[in-house]
């Protein structure tokens, strides 16, 4: 069981809170759930240095975990935002604590939802993507739905690389949950967003297994060729999504051999 933390003061933290700390509530606030795998990775140099930091952030109130039950093996600490966290946010903001759209059960309502497994499952390939490149860009599907939601909605939204490098690009996380038929039904919207916007970003559709990847790519090839859609797509069984791990569709040519993103 975890201990009861003390409540403490907002204004008394300024002199204990780092830029990352800051930056992990804005990433927290941003992706509802990172695991401290996910955290280690992206801002720390060692697990044993984060997990230190978390449990100090804990305790504080900025962040708020669990730890799901597996039936084999242990599951990492799961983190979200606390309410300390959320008061940070909203003081940083300028607004108030609703406009976070914290609530008390913010922790457990993201231990117990349904789409938990998707959720970390785009956060862990995204992850992946910012510890061995530059993510400089990286949009949950909530924001990129309120930007691009008449359109569209996205797992996720980022940007690859930098400099001439630099590829933007959207994510649909395919979890073999959804038919092969409401997978295409998304793609005129992209086609749609493309056509008022005048660019075309490339979309990279990721699914758990090689098999699932090869049944999208055959029921996905027309529709993407006749729409003028960029999609790659890519499997779990590849390990490094960063490196040549992405097909391009094409109903034009044979598949081509995996490329880099950049």
């Amino acid at each position: 069981a975890q201990p009861n933390r003390a409540r403490t003061d907002l204004a008394q933290l300024s002199a204990r809170l780092t830029a990352r700390d800051v930056w992990l509530t804005e990433m927290l606030h941003e992706h509802k759930v990172l695991t401290s795998h996910h955290i280690s990775a992206l801002a720390f140099t060692g697990h044993r240095t984060a997990n230190r930091r978390l449990r100090e952030l804990y305790f504080m109130g900025i962040v708020d975990s669990f730890r799901p039950l597996r039936t084999r093996g242990s599951a990492p600490e799961h983190y979200t935002l606390g309410k300390t966290g959320a008061e940070l946010l909203a003081a940083r903001a300028g607004t108030d604590l609703a406009a976070t759209g914290w609530r008390k059960d913010t922790c457990a309502r993201i231990a117990f939802s349904p789409t938990l497994d998707h959720t970390l499952g785009v956060n862990t390939l995204l992850t992946q993507l910012a510890a061995t490149g530059h993510l400089p860009v990286w949009l949950a599907e909530r924001s990129s739905t309120r930007l691009w939601g008449d359109w569209i909605r996205p797992d996720a939204y980022a940007h690859y690389g930098g400099g001439s490098q630099l590829l933007p690009f959207f994510v649909e996380y395919d979890t073999g949950s959804e038919n092969l038929a409401r997978v295409e039904a998304k793609l005129p919207g992209y086609a749609a967003l493309a056509s008022t916007t005048g660019t075309r970003t490339p979309v990279l559709i990721h699914t758990r297994s090689a098999r699932r990847e090869a049944a999208l790519r055959h029921r996905l090839a027309d529709s993407a060729d006749q729409l003028g859609l960029l999609l790659a797509t890519g499997n779990a069984q590849l390990s490094d999504p960063a490196g040549p791990a992405w097909l391009p569709l094409s109903n034009a040519t044979a598949p081509s051999a995996r490329l880099h993103l950049t």
